[in-house]
Protein backbone atom coordinates (compact mmCIF):
# COMPACT_ATOMS: atom_id res chain seq x y z
CA UNK A 1 0.00 0.00 0.00
CA UNK A 2 0.69 3.12 -0.32
CA UNK A 3 -0.56 7.02 0.21
CA UNK A 4 -1.08 9.74 -2.73
CA UNK A 5 1.04 13.07 -3.04
CA UNK A 6 -1.21 15.61 -6.14
CA UNK A 7 1.12 18.26 -6.15
CA UNK A 8 0.36 22.04 -7.83
CA UNK A 9 -1.52 19.58 -10.62
CA UNK A 10 -2.86 21.66 -13.69
CA UNK A 11 -4.90 20.56 -16.45
CA UNK A 12 -6.05 22.35 -19.56
CA UNK A 13 -7.61 21.20 -22.56
CA UNK A 14 -5.66 23.48 -25.22
CA UNK A 15 -6.77 27.10 -24.08
CA UNK A 16 -9.27 25.70 -21.03
CA UNK A 17 -8.09 25.33 -17.92
CA UNK A 18 -10.26 23.00 -15.82
CA UNK A 19 -7.58 21.95 -12.49
CA UNK A 20 -5.88 25.07 -11.36
CA UNK A 21 -3.24 23.60 -9.11
CA UNK A 22 -4.79 21.29 -6.90
CA UNK A 23 -2.52 19.78 -3.73
CA UNK A 24 -4.01 16.79 -1.82
CA UNK A 25 -2.39 14.79 0.18
CA UNK A 26 -3.40 11.57 0.96
CA UNK A 27 -2.25 8.75 3.24
CA UNK A 28 -0.89 5.23 3.38
CA UNK A 29 -4.18 3.55 4.08
CA UNK A 30 -6.74 6.54 4.10
CA UNK A 31 -10.22 6.81 2.67
CA UNK A 32 -10.50 9.75 1.01
CA UNK A 33 -13.43 11.24 -0.95
CA UNK A 34 -13.40 13.59 -4.13
CA UNK A 35 -16.58 15.58 -3.77
CA UNK A 36 -18.52 18.52 -5.48
CA UNK A 37 -21.03 19.45 -8.15
CA UNK A 38 -20.54 17.91 -12.07
CA UNK A 39 -17.68 19.99 -13.71
CA UNK A 40 -15.85 20.49 -10.96
CA UNK A 41 -13.29 18.08 -12.27
CA UNK A 42 -13.09 15.78 -9.55
CA UNK A 43 -13.15 13.08 -11.98
CA UNK A 44 -10.36 14.12 -14.54
CA UNK A 45 -8.45 14.72 -10.87
CA UNK A 46 -9.39 10.61 -10.44
CA UNK A 47 -8.23 9.95 -13.93
CA UNK A 48 -4.72 11.82 -13.88
CA UNK A 49 -4.47 9.72 -11.04
CA UNK A 50 -4.85 6.62 -12.44
CA UNK A 51 -2.81 7.68 -15.74
CA UNK A 52 -5.85 8.40 -17.95
CA UNK A 53 -5.02 11.51 -18.29
CA UNK A 54 -2.19 13.77 -18.81
CA UNK A 55 -1.64 16.51 -16.49
CA UNK A 56 -0.91 19.72 -17.59
CA UNK A 57 1.71 20.95 -14.51
CA UNK A 58 2.39 19.54 -11.20
CA UNK A 59 3.59 16.40 -9.91
CA UNK A 60 1.56 12.98 -8.75
CA UNK A 61 3.21 10.84 -6.58
CA UNK A 62 2.08 7.05 -5.37
CA UNK A 63 4.23 6.43 -2.49
CA UNK A 64 7.89 7.35 -3.20
CA UNK A 65 7.33 7.13 -6.97
CA UNK A 66 6.50 10.46 -9.17
CA UNK A 67 3.86 8.44 -11.62
CA UNK A 68 3.57 11.49 -14.06
CA UNK A 69 5.29 9.24 -17.25
CA UNK A 70 4.23 6.16 -16.45
CA UNK A 71 1.06 4.32 -18.19
CA UNK A 72 -1.78 3.29 -16.15
CA UNK A 73 -0.60 -0.56 -15.70
CA UNK A 74 2.51 0.45 -13.96
CA UNK A 75 1.36 2.89 -11.27
CA UNK A 76 -0.77 -0.31 -9.28
CA UNK A 77 -3.82 1.28 -8.63
CA UNK A 78 -7.00 -0.59 -9.47
CA UNK A 79 -10.11 1.59 -11.17
CA UNK A 80 -13.95 0.72 -10.65
CA UNK A 81 -16.13 2.28 -13.52
CA UNK A 82 -19.38 3.93 -12.71
CA UNK A 83 -20.70 1.86 -15.85
CA UNK A 84 -19.18 -1.68 -14.04
CA UNK A 85 -17.17 -2.00 -17.59
CA UNK A 86 -17.58 -5.89 -17.35
CA UNK A 87 -16.91 -8.21 -20.05
CA UNK A 88 -20.29 -9.64 -21.32
CA UNK A 89 -19.07 -13.15 -22.69
CA UNK A 90 -17.07 -13.93 -19.52
CA UNK A 91 -18.93 -15.22 -16.52
CA UNK A 92 -17.99 -13.44 -12.94
CA UNK A 93 -15.27 -16.04 -11.77
CA UNK A 94 -13.34 -15.01 -15.76
CA UNK A 95 -14.22 -10.71 -15.24
CA UNK A 96 -12.50 -11.39 -11.78
CA UNK A 97 -9.00 -13.28 -13.41
CA UNK A 98 -8.89 -11.20 -16.60
CA UNK A 99 -6.61 -9.00 -15.25
CA UNK A 100 -3.94 -11.70 -13.96
CA UNK A 101 -4.42 -13.84 -16.91
CA UNK A 102 -3.33 -10.84 -18.93
CA UNK A 103 -0.05 -10.79 -16.41
CA UNK A 104 0.44 -14.31 -16.70
CA UNK A 105 0.13 -15.09 -12.78
CA UNK A 106 0.09 -18.79 -12.11
CA UNK A 107 -3.01 -20.41 -12.26
CA UNK A 108 -2.94 -21.86 -8.13
CA UNK A 109 -2.91 -18.20 -7.43
CA UNK A 110 -4.93 -16.69 -9.99
CA UNK A 111 -7.86 -19.03 -8.73
CA UNK A 112 -6.70 -17.99 -4.85
CA UNK A 113 -7.06 -14.36 -5.39
CA UNK A 114 -10.27 -14.81 -7.05
CA UNK A 115 -12.05 -16.91 -4.54
CA UNK A 116 -10.62 -14.75 -1.49
CA UNK A 117 -12.66 -11.63 -3.23
CA UNK A 118 -15.55 -14.18 -4.03
CA UNK A 119 -15.31 -14.57 -0.41
CA UNK A 120 -14.67 -11.23 0.76
CA UNK A 121 -17.83 -9.76 -1.82
CA UNK A 122 -19.99 -12.55 -1.27
CA UNK A 123 -20.08 -13.56 -4.83
CA UNK A 124 -19.07 -17.16 -4.86
CA UNK A 125 -22.81 -18.48 -5.50
CA UNK A 126 -22.53 -16.55 -8.80
CA UNK A 127 -18.84 -17.20 -10.21
CA UNK A 128 -20.19 -19.10 -12.83
CA UNK A 129 -23.24 -16.66 -14.08
CA UNK A 130 -22.70 -13.72 -16.85
CA UNK A 131 -23.08 -10.43 -15.95
CA UNK A 132 -26.84 -10.29 -17.80
CA UNK A 133 -27.74 -12.39 -14.97
CA UNK A 134 -26.98 -10.65 -12.10
CA UNK A 135 -27.96 -7.36 -10.86
CA UNK A 136 -27.00 -4.05 -10.21
CA UNK A 137 -25.24 -3.84 -7.07
CA UNK A 138 -23.95 -7.94 -7.84
CA UNK A 139 -22.43 -6.35 -10.98
CA UNK A 140 -20.70 -3.74 -9.09
CA UNK A 141 -19.08 -5.72 -6.60
CA UNK A 142 -17.63 -7.92 -9.41
CA UNK A 143 -16.27 -4.71 -10.44
CA UNK A 144 -14.66 -4.23 -7.00
CA UNK A 145 -13.42 -8.13 -7.01
CA UNK A 146 -11.91 -7.76 -10.57
CA UNK A 147 -9.90 -4.46 -8.40
CA UNK A 148 -9.55 -6.30 -5.43
CA UNK A 149 -7.75 -9.88 -7.27
CA UNK A 150 -4.85 -6.99 -8.32
CA UNK A 151 -3.83 -6.12 -5.01
CA UNK A 152 -3.30 -2.68 -5.74
CA UNK A 153 -1.27 0.20 -3.42
CA UNK A 154 -4.40 2.14 -4.38
CA UNK A 155 -8.18 1.95 -5.22
CA UNK A 156 -9.69 4.88 -7.14
CA UNK A 157 -13.93 4.56 -7.50
CA UNK A 158 -15.48 6.82 -9.90
CA UNK A 159 -19.36 7.43 -9.00
CA UNK A 160 -19.65 3.78 -8.70
CA UNK A 161 -23.00 3.94 -7.00
CA UNK A 162 -24.64 6.44 -9.23
CA UNK A 163 -26.61 3.64 -11.08
CA UNK A 164 -28.20 2.08 -8.23
CA UNK A 165 -31.46 2.41 -6.81
CA UNK A 166 -31.63 4.62 -3.56
CA UNK A 167 -31.87 1.72 -1.51
CA UNK A 168 -28.99 -0.56 -3.10
CA UNK A 169 -26.92 2.46 -2.86
CA UNK A 170 -27.26 2.61 0.96
CA UNK A 171 -25.99 -1.05 1.37
CA UNK A 172 -23.05 -0.42 -1.13
CA UNK A 173 -22.51 2.27 0.95
CA UNK A 174 -22.01 0.14 3.90
CA UNK A 175 -20.09 -3.01 1.55
CA UNK A 176 -17.39 0.02 0.69
CA UNK A 177 -16.77 1.25 3.75
CA UNK A 178 -16.36 -2.51 5.34
CA UNK A 179 -14.18 -3.28 2.59
CA UNK A 180 -11.65 -0.64 3.07
CA UNK A 181 -12.12 -1.23 6.70
CA UNK A 182 -11.06 -5.16 6.39
CA UNK A 183 -8.27 -4.26 3.18
CA UNK A 184 -6.91 -1.38 4.48
CA UNK A 185 -6.27 -0.12 1.02
CA UNK A 186 -5.18 3.25 -0.12
CA UNK A 187 -9.01 4.76 -1.41
CA UNK A 188 -9.80 7.75 -3.13
CA UNK A 189 -13.43 7.89 -4.03
CA UNK A 190 -15.36 10.34 -6.63
CA UNK A 191 -18.94 11.43 -5.96
CA UNK A 192 -21.41 14.01 -6.37
CA UNK A 193 -23.35 13.17 -3.67
CA UNK A 194 -22.18 14.60 -0.62
CA UNK A 195 -24.12 12.14 1.99
CA UNK A 196 -21.56 9.46 0.17
CA UNK A 197 -18.86 11.49 1.27
CA UNK A 198 -19.84 12.37 4.82
CA UNK A 199 -21.19 8.55 5.41
CA UNK A 200 -17.69 7.05 3.53
CA UNK A 201 -14.69 9.26 4.12
CA UNK A 202 -11.94 9.76 6.92
CA UNK A 203 -11.51 13.01 4.95
CA UNK A 204 -13.24 14.73 2.35
CA UNK A 205 -11.66 17.29 -0.43
CA UNK A 206 -14.80 19.44 -1.68
CA UNK A 207 -14.25 20.49 -5.31
CA UNK A 208 -15.47 23.69 -7.22
CA UNK A 209 -14.70 25.03 -10.50
CA UNK A 210 -11.41 23.03 -10.41
CA UNK A 211 -9.66 23.93 -7.17
CA UNK A 212 -9.95 23.28 -3.83
CA UNK A 213 -12.16 24.56 -1.16
CA UNK A 214 -11.88 23.28 1.65
CA UNK A 215 -10.11 19.42 2.98
CA UNK A 216 -11.26 17.66 6.74
CA UNK A 217 -13.47 15.12 8.06
CA UNK A 218 -16.62 15.17 7.23
CA UNK A 219 -17.87 16.47 11.00
CA UNK A 220 -14.87 19.57 10.45
CA UNK A 221 -16.71 20.27 7.09
CA UNK A 222 -20.19 20.10 8.22
CA UNK A 223 -19.15 22.34 11.69
CA UNK A 224 -16.89 24.63 10.19
CA UNK A 225 -16.95 25.25 6.57
CA UNK A 226 -14.57 27.31 5.36
CA UNK A 227 -16.61 29.47 3.00
CA UNK A 228 -20.28 29.52 1.95
CA UNK A 229 -20.10 27.20 -1.09
CA UNK A 230 -18.95 24.61 1.62
CA UNK A 231 -21.35 25.56 3.95
CA UNK A 232 -23.87 25.20 0.92
CA UNK A 233 -22.64 21.83 -0.31
CA UNK A 234 -21.90 19.66 2.46
CA UNK A 235 -25.26 18.65 4.87
CA UNK A 236 -29.07 17.68 3.69
CA UNK A 237 -31.52 19.43 3.72
CA UNK A 238 -28.50 22.03 2.87
CA UNK A 239 -27.48 25.13 5.09
CA UNK A 240 -29.71 28.16 4.99
CA UNK A 241 -28.58 31.78 4.53
CA UNK A 242 -30.03 35.09 5.19
CA UNK A 243 -28.39 38.59 5.00
CA UNK A 244 -27.34 40.81 8.11
CA UNK A 245 -25.17 43.12 8.91
CA UNK A 246 -22.54 43.01 12.74
CA UNK A 247 -23.02 44.58 15.37
CA UNK A 248 -20.14 45.59 18.23
CA UNK A 249 -20.59 46.52 21.66
CA UNK A 250 -16.56 46.50 23.27
CA UNK A 251 -15.94 42.47 22.47
CA UNK A 252 -18.71 41.27 21.95
CA UNK A 253 -20.23 40.72 18.31
CA UNK A 254 -23.90 40.57 17.40
CA UNK A 255 -25.56 40.07 13.77
CA UNK A 256 -28.34 41.98 12.69
CA UNK A 257 -31.03 39.73 10.86
CA UNK A 258 -34.06 40.68 9.27
CA UNK A 259 -37.07 41.43 11.87
CA UNK A 260 -34.61 43.54 13.98
CA UNK A 261 -33.75 40.97 15.86
CA UNK A 262 -29.55 40.45 16.67
CA UNK A 263 -28.42 37.06 17.91
CA UNK A 264 -25.21 36.67 19.54
CA UNK A 265 -22.32 35.53 17.11
CA UNK A 266 -18.74 34.70 17.00
CA UNK A 267 -17.04 36.60 14.41
CA UNK A 268 -14.07 39.07 13.65
CA UNK A 269 -15.89 40.92 11.31
CA UNK A 270 -15.88 44.86 11.67
CA UNK A 271 -19.44 46.74 13.09
CA UNK A 272 -21.17 47.51 10.24
CA UNK A 273 -19.72 44.61 8.03
CA UNK A 274 -22.34 43.33 5.33
CA UNK A 275 -22.38 39.30 6.32
CA UNK A 276 -24.42 36.50 5.03
CA UNK A 277 -25.36 33.98 8.28
CA UNK A 278 -25.70 30.49 7.83
CA UNK A 279 -27.88 28.26 10.25
CA UNK A 280 -28.57 24.18 9.38
CA UNK A 281 -32.06 23.46 9.53
CA UNK A 282 -31.94 21.41 12.42
CA UNK A 283 -30.13 24.43 14.43
CA UNK A 284 -34.06 26.25 13.77
CA UNK A 285 -36.70 26.19 16.91
CA UNK A 286 -40.18 26.99 17.37
CA UNK A 287 -40.59 30.00 19.15
CA UNK A 288 -43.31 32.29 20.58
CA UNK A 289 -44.62 34.89 18.12
CA UNK A 290 -42.31 38.06 18.41
CA UNK A 291 -39.32 36.28 20.13
CA UNK A 292 -37.89 35.00 16.83
CA UNK A 293 -37.65 35.40 13.01
CA UNK A 294 -40.84 36.29 11.91
CA UNK A 295 -41.40 33.08 9.12
CA UNK A 296 -44.11 32.55 6.44
CA UNK A 297 -44.94 28.30 6.18
CA UNK A 298 -44.83 27.20 2.37
CA UNK A 299 -44.64 23.44 2.39
CA UNK A 300 -44.42 20.71 4.94
CA UNK A 301 -42.15 17.71 3.95
CA UNK A 302 -43.06 15.22 6.07
CA UNK A 303 -40.69 11.98 6.24
CA UNK A 304 -41.77 10.00 9.51
CA UNK A 305 -39.00 10.42 11.94
CA UNK A 306 -38.73 14.20 10.89
CA UNK A 307 -40.78 17.08 9.43
CA UNK A 308 -38.93 19.59 6.80
CA UNK A 309 -40.69 22.76 6.55
CA UNK A 310 -40.02 24.99 3.68
CA UNK A 311 -40.59 28.51 4.71
CA UNK A 312 -40.34 32.30 3.86
CA UNK A 313 -38.33 34.12 5.93
CA UNK A 314 -37.98 38.25 4.80
CA UNK A 315 -37.74 37.02 1.19
CA UNK A 316 -35.52 34.63 1.73
CA UNK A 317 -36.22 30.77 1.42
CA UNK A 318 -35.32 28.31 4.50
CA UNK A 319 -35.77 25.13 5.25
CA UNK A 320 -36.35 24.08 9.81
CA UNK A 321 -36.35 20.18 10.55
CA UNK A 322 -38.43 18.98 13.30
CA UNK A 323 -38.54 15.86 14.98
CA UNK A 324 -41.55 17.02 17.27
CA UNK A 325 -44.93 16.58 15.25
CA UNK A 326 -46.52 20.08 14.23
CA UNK A 327 -49.81 21.25 13.10
CA UNK A 328 -48.10 23.37 10.55
CA UNK A 329 -50.47 24.56 7.78
CA UNK A 330 -49.18 26.53 4.43
CA UNK A 331 -49.44 30.17 4.79
CA UNK A 332 -49.05 30.03 8.59
CA UNK A 333 -46.98 32.43 10.35
CA UNK A 334 -44.79 31.22 12.94
CA UNK A 335 -41.17 32.31 14.31
CA UNK A 336 -37.98 30.47 14.31
CA UNK A 337 -35.36 30.92 16.46
CA UNK A 338 -32.03 29.70 15.75
CA UNK A 339 -29.88 27.68 18.32
CA UNK A 340 -27.00 30.01 20.16
CA UNK A 341 -23.63 29.64 19.61
CA UNK A 342 -24.71 27.70 16.24
CA UNK A 343 -24.15 30.19 13.84
CA UNK A 344 -21.71 30.54 10.77
CA UNK A 345 -20.71 33.96 9.56
CA UNK A 346 -19.18 34.61 6.24
CA UNK A 347 -18.45 38.02 4.44
CA UNK A 348 -21.12 38.75 2.10
CA UNK A 349 -18.44 39.47 -0.32
CA UNK A 350 -15.84 37.26 -0.25
CA UNK A 351 -18.13 33.98 0.75
CA UNK A 352 -15.25 33.56 3.03
CA UNK A 353 -15.87 32.66 7.01
CA UNK A 354 -15.28 35.64 9.21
Amino acid sequence: MAGVSVRNVRKAYQNTAVIHGVDVEIADGEFVVLVGPSGCGKSTLLRMIAGLEEISGGEIAIGARVVNDLPPKERDVAMVFQNYALYPHMTVYDNMAFSLLLKKADKAEIDKRVQRAADILNLKPYLQRFPKQLSGGQRQRVAMGRAIVRDPQVFLFDEPLSNLDAKLRVAMRAEIKALHQRLKTTTVYVTHDQIEAMTMADRIVVMHDGIVEQIGTPLELYDNPANIFVAGFIGSPAMNFVDGKVRRSGADAAVELPGGIALPATTNAAAGAAVRVGIRPEHLDLAATGAGLPATVKVIEPTGAETLVLVDIGGTEATAVFTERHAFTPGAAISLAPKAGLLHVFDAASGKRV
